[in-house]
């Protein structure tokens, strides 16, 4: 009997070949370079899969994972993929996806030692701390647990939006935008948090405005010029 990651490499065999069935060109092609409209900053978690739910091929979407789909300004895994998406790649939409059943969301709720985890999931708990008085009010543990999934999506939105790159790029180019989504994994379906990302820009521009300069009042004068 095969080890499980021997069967791996079979697959991934039977998976070329259909490729080459499909076009003989395509690897030729997917190496030759990658123009990405889609940063997906999700959750590590084993049964969310970016492409696969979004229905896009390879070379479509710039994919940045870990856990619990935080954008932490001190974590250069996020912040450098984001650097790159948006300077290099030029991707027009930013997504943060998260997943209710999230475990990293839950053990953020739980009043547990997590050893190393602590000061990661502590962002979470953040997220609690400014939403608690909402949360507190939701009886029901589920809901109130899928309605800290929702916010953390948001507030991770909020933590993109904070960046410099993005502020920068957004006053030249009107991109990128960023999405908040939650993948369902109880039914499959993305549902879109329908974030009003330049209300978000006018909201935190006060504090953290990085361009020195009004964002939205910029935006009208360069479609002015064109």
């Amino acid at each position: 009997m095969k080890r499980s990651y021997e069967v791996i490499f079979e697959n991934n065999r039977k998976w070329v070949e259909s490729k080459l069935a499909e076009d003989k060109d395509f690897f030729k092609t997917l190496s030759s370079s990658q123009n990405p409209d889609y940063l997906y900053i999700g959750c590590s978690d084993s049964r969310v899969s970016a492409e696969e739910m979004m229905g896009l091929k390879p070379g479509e979407v710039f994919v940045s994972r870990n856990v619990a789909n935080l954008v932490n300004s001190l974590d250069l895994n996020v912040t450098s993929a984001i650097q790159y998406a948006v300077q290099h790649l030029k991707v027009k939409h930013i997504i943060v996806c998260g997943h209710y059943g999230c475990g990293g969301v839950r053990a953020a709720m739980t009043p547990e030692d997590l050893g190393i985890l602590n000061p990661w999931l502590r962002n979470i708990r953040d997220v609690y701390r400014i939403h608690q008085l909402e949360l507190d009010a939701i009886d029901d543990e589920q809901k109130r647990y899928d309605r800290l999934v929702e916010l953390n999506v948001l507030e991770q939105c909020i933590n993109v939006t904070k960046m410099a790159v993005v502020q920068e790029e957004y006053l030249v180019d009107e991109y990128p935008i960023v999405h908040g989504w939650v993948f369902d994994l109880r039914t499959g379906k993305i549902i879109d948090l329908e974030i009003d990302f330049e209300s978000t820009l006018k909201d935190i521009q006060k504090i953290y405005n990085l361009t020195n300069s009004d964002w939205v009042m910029s935006k009208k004068k360069n479609k002015n010029l064109i």
